[in-house]
């Protein structure tokens, strides 16, 4: 007899997201390996992220997943699936890169022969986000001594922007020596995919985030800015490299994971050794009565949203009705 399908939903995630193309998802993707999936208003399980609070309507397991520096409020998840370390029996720390697509070319060989030969140039940096300081520090820094090339929305200076998408991104990386790839902000356990993309163009990226990035890839394929006391002494073995072929060589024929051992938490048989053992166990951590007052608490909270907005629109209606009948009245006594 065939098992009756799991009944899933997905809520609060990234602007992008489509629940119409929901088997691409990395969740749908893994778990339809084992089972079959139907997407329902009244799942047995609750997939959401952190960009909404509709995950309080569902009385349901709630699996939590984050692509942004947040932490897990258990609280509100039984389970994460986040950047955060320890693995434990309600949170399982699966950083950004192992979800995307590239992650596999983690696993080709590198021909360091062939990219030193490529004649690249300096180094590449791009950014859209004005509010990373470190990073933009890091730039002027390193410009002092080559300029070095902007292709994001921010500070960009090769005339435009690169156009969207990861391998027009990934193509133009390749034209360079060096990537400045530091997050948006610095935690323990926080990579995204930024390093990741760098490695595999070949570049080597001069990182900074995640102070334990050495237990995601090989350290030795990098720079990482946390081994420093400053950015000064980066940017004094970024020179080091530049100049001498034989160290970066040395950099390029580095593999891109320790050891070349996939680490055991982006393993796929124990990824799906977890979603096994949350769906199979339906154990929760939120009891259904605290589940059902959070769902109160959601009403509230678009109620207070709503009044949020009402009040702004009526701020800006006075603001525009002051400066109307100021005009108003210089224009009498001009008269």
């Amino acid at each position: 007899m065939q098992a009756e399908p799991l009944k899933v939903m997905f809520a609060d995630m990234y602007r992008s997201f489509d629940l119409a193309c929901v088997e691409q998802h990395f969740e749908w993707r893994m778990i339809s390996k084992h089972r079959d999936l139907e997407l329902s208003t009244k799942p047995d399980f609750l997939f959401y992220s952190c960009f909404g609070d509709e995950h309080l309507k569902y009385d349901c397991p709630r699996i939590f997943y984050t692509p942004e520096n947040v932490r897990p409020n258990f609280d509100r998840c039984d389970y994460a699936f986040s950047f955060d370390y320890p693995i434990t029996e309600r949170n399982y720390r699966l950083p950004l890169y192992r979800r995307w697509p590239e992650y596999s070319q983690l696993f080709m060989p590198r021909n360091p022969d062939k990219v030193a030969l490529e004649n690249r140039q300096f180094c590449s940096f791009m950014v859209s986000n004005p509010k990373a300081i470190e990073r933009i520090e890091f730039y002027d820094k390193l410009s002092m001594y080559k300029s070095v090339a902007s292709g994001g929305k921010f500070l960009n200076n090769i005339g435009h922007p690169i156009q969207t998408g990861v391998e027009n991104k990934l193509n133009w990386m390749r034209n360079y020596k060096f990537s400045i790839t530091f997050e948006n902000s610095s935690y323990p356990g926080y990579t995204t995919e930024k390093l990741m993309h760098a490695l595999i163009t070949d570049t080597i990226p001069i990182y900074w985030g995640n102070p334990l990035v050495g237990l995601d890839f090989n350290p030795k394929a990098f720079i990482n800015c946390h081994d420093f006391n400053s950015f000064d002494e980066v940017i004094d073995l970024v020179k080091e490299i530049d100049q001498d072929v034989s160290l970066y060589r040395e950099y390029l024929s580095q593999p891109y994971l320790k050891d070349s051992v996939e680490t055991e938490f982006c393993m796929e048989e124990n990824i799906l050794a977890r979603f096994d053992e949350i769906i199979s166990s339906k154990k929760i951590f939120i009891s259904p009565f605290r589940k059902k007052l959070q769902r109160g608490e959601y009403y509230l909270l678009q109620l207070r949203k709503a009044f949020s907005k009402v009040i702004r629109k009526g701020s800006i209606y006075w603001k525009h009705a002051l400066l109307k009948s100021g005009i108003s009245l210089n224009k009498k006594k001009q008269s």
